[in-house]
């Protein structure tokens, strides 16, 4: 099968990517070289110059980039047509590849090749999507530590590990009259607690990489007015909320990612929370309620020029067992609460001053933000770290199996006995890595990818 792709939009380039056993005779139809010279002449990682035609009408003057298997992304032959970006032209040069014997790409198809034939495995395709995605330094630092196989070559790592051991079970499972079954035993004893503990230090580390991966979901709350989309727009360098002196003005969220150290941070501007004078108010308020409810970071804004209202109690009691920062707004103006008030000692250690018109006391936000989530530990030079969910999932079953194993042996239960949890524990790690897994699977991974990866 062969394959080509448009990349929508208009830009300077626009590619028509092409891979399979025929996709070099596919070109030769409509190419033809400024200096005539067949495919099979040309090497692989050059480019040439010429043009594309269609009896004998020029359709544009391109470069296209030779690719010899195995030698290339899919380990197949493939060719890049590096066209002008205009969507005309993109879509006529895709028309003529297609015309010609070749067919449109699913999404992914290029990396699923890419792993099907063996170039990476499925842990390192998925990471190509998180590379593509990635919202901030650290997440594509992460991805691209995947890409090139530092989570694989630590999974492969403790599956030798466990068949270095199974060796020797297999042995005493198969020839029983030899009698070793102690020693193996305690081999495999000491294998199950290494094991164990490799796979937890992963597993520990996946709370990092979902804060690497998807952000800290923050909230910020309070009472109309109080600075809640000034605080935004400060943090944004942007007026991204409106803001006026009327309350009410936010009835719905508004979501905009920022990036602090590094981590984005998927902030959610509410509406503020009040005794609601309509209907919109009141399904605008309840959402407020149920994403400070879901959020990992509760931002609490009040207004420092005006007494502690019932709806702020109420906000106090609400965010009182979350994660949250209490921010007094407006500290340009006299104050009549602070830190001493009766109501705020509680969060004292998390309250901070501010003045989102002024912009002043951000920087303190972003620390306290910082320290409560230790993103200054989060070392990704030294460490590998899980990002993704069915990496983790996969990772906890196999610890789940380990547990078992090793309760066969405390309870003298026969070894082969034990060999079954070992051998799940090894399907649970291949899964991860694609060597053993379904193709329902593959197709649920590879669908998330966009056209032209």
């Amino acid at each position: 099968m062969h394959q080509s792709l448009r990349l929508l939009g208009i830009g300077g380039i626009g590619i028509i990517r092409m891979s399979g056993k025929e996709c070099f005779t596919v070109l030769d139809r409509i190419f033809t070289p400024k200096k005539p010279q067949s495919h099979e002449e040309i090497k692989g990682y050059s480019m040439k110059y010429g043009v594309i035609q269609e009896k004998g009408q020029v359709i544009d003057e391109v470069l296209v980039s030779y690719f010899k298997e195995p030698k290339s992304y899919t380990t197949e032959n493939m060719c890049e047509i590096n066209s002008h970006g205009g969507n005309v032209i993109v879509r006529k040069i895709l028309e003529l590849c297609l015309q010609n014997g070749a067919e449109l790409a699913e999404p992914g198809e290029f990396t699923k090749r890419a792993f099907l034939n063996g170039r990476i495995d499925l842990l390192q395709a998925e990471s190509v999507i998180d590379v593509i995605h990635a919202k901030s330094e650290r997440e594509a630092k992460t991805s691209i530590k995947q890409l090139e196989g530092a989570l694989s070559d630590k999974i492969h790592e403790i599956k030798q590990e466990i068949m270095d051991v199974m060796i020797n079970l297999e042995v005493v499972i198969d020839y029983p009259e030899y009698e070793i079954e102690e020693i193996t035993k305690q081999e495999i004893e000491n294998m199950l607690q290494s094991v164990e503990k490799k796979l937890k230090r992963l597993e520990k580390t996946f709370d990092e990489g979902k804060i690497i991966k998807e952000g800290i979901k923050t909230a910020i709350i309070g009472r109309p007015n109080a600075g809640k989309s000034s605080l935004l727009n400060a943090i944004l360098q942007e007026e991204r909320a409106i803001v006026t002196e009327y309350e009410g003005t936010t009835r719905d969220t508004i979501e905009e990612f920022v990036t602090i150290a590094g981590i984005p941070l998927k902030l959610i501007d509410t509406a503020g929370i009040h005794e609601a004078k309509d209907e919109v108010e009141k399904i605008g308020i309840q959402k407020a309620k149920q994403i400070a409810d879901e959020a990992d970071l509760v931002i609490a804004i009040f207004d420092s020029t005006r007494e502690l209202s019932d709806e702020d109690r109420q906000i106090l009691a609400m965010i009182k067992e979350r994660p949250s920062i209490i921010v007094l707004n407006k500290t340009d103006l006299p104050a009549k609460i602070d830190e001493t008030t009766k109501e705020l000692q509680y969060f004292s250690s998390s309250l901070l001053k501010i003045s989102a018109l002024n912009q002043w006391g951000l920087d303190a936000l972003y620390s306290k933000i910082e320290e409560m989530f230790h993103l200054e530990e989060i070392n990704l030079d030294q460490d590998v770290v899980v990002t993704n969910l069915r990496h983790k999932k996969l990772i906890s079953k196999a610890i789940q199996k380990v547990e078992e194993a090793k309760k066969t042996i405390e309870q003298n239960m026969p070894i082969d006995i034990c060999s079954i949890f070992i051998k799940e524990i090894l399907e649970d790690l291949a899964k991860i890595t694609g060597e053993f897994v379904t193709e329902d699977i593959i197709q649920e991974i590879f669908s998330q990818f966009c056209l032209g990866k």
